[in-house]
């Protein structure tokens, strides 16, 4: 499916582009559907050498250990880009990568955007700044898991879904706007699903689950206190 510059200016590296350079990369650009937990790209695929973005939808970016437990890396809206390694690496996969709902994939040619490069050079800079944020929060995920309790990660990653989706106010307290199963919730976090379970359940009166991954935060104080590793449940 072939890629309008209007579609183009939905993807954040690429916003602040003028329209003649849109236009430039838009002959080199290309729409992949992916249906809900199709894969898109396995760990440690051969990666044709191009610019994967996420032009609409949802993806989850998962790491498998050598004992098959998963980790979600992270979850990636639509504007965002991944797969880095095939425009500045081995050009290998560095992990699983699944819509987590049905999405668009949009890849540009990465010798179109070589020529944008040498042509805009602050467009480099916009480039190296998304990956060194991509960096910082893999350390911050490694860091967590080797360091952190389950408990403090899973309040940690509660705040990070409320910042990330919004949340509605009601009267029993703030709704996250996003649906997030034990699944996820786990996989994200590094525990099992039955942990997972078990620590919803010792912070049922600061924050609730409900069926169909609804979570609500009764208690914001005690929640930041746990995320800060200030408060024993």
């Amino acid at each position: 499916m072939r890629v309008t510059v209007e579609q183009l200016r939905q993807i954040s590296l690429l916003s602040g582009l003028e329209l003649d350079q849109l236009a430039q990369l838009q002959i080199h650009a290309v729409i992949r559907p992916y249906s809900r937990g199709e894969i898109i790209l396995h760990e440690g695929d051969r990666l044709p050498a191009q610019l994967f973005t996420v032009l609409s939808g949802k993806i989850e970016i998962k790491k498998t250990a050598t004992t098959g437990k998963e980790t979600i890396l992270r979850t990636l809206p639509a504007g965002e880009l991944f797969a880095a390694p095939a425009l500045f690496g081995n050009g290998l996969a560095p992990a699983t990568v699944v819509a987590e709902q049905d999405c668009q994939i949009l890849t540009i040619e990465r010798t179109a955007l070589l020529e944008m490069i040498q042509k805009t050079p602050e467009f480099a800079l916009q480039i190296i700044a998304v990956l060194n944020e991509r960096l910082q929060h893999l350390h911050q995920i490694v860091h967590g898991l080797a360091s952190e309790r389950a408990i403090v990660r899973l309040a940690q990653f509660i705040q990070r879904a409320a910042i990330a989706e919004g949340t509605d106010v009601t009267e029993q307290g703030l709704c996250l706007r996003s649906r997030l199963p034990y699944s996820q919730i786990a996989g994200s976090i590094g525990i099992t699903y039955e942990e997972c379970a078990r620590l919803f359940k010792q912070i049922q009166t600061i924050v609730t689950y409900h069926r169909g991954g609804k979570i609500r935060v009764l208690d914001q104080a005690k929640l930041d206190a746990i995320a800060q590793g200030e408060y024993d449940v």
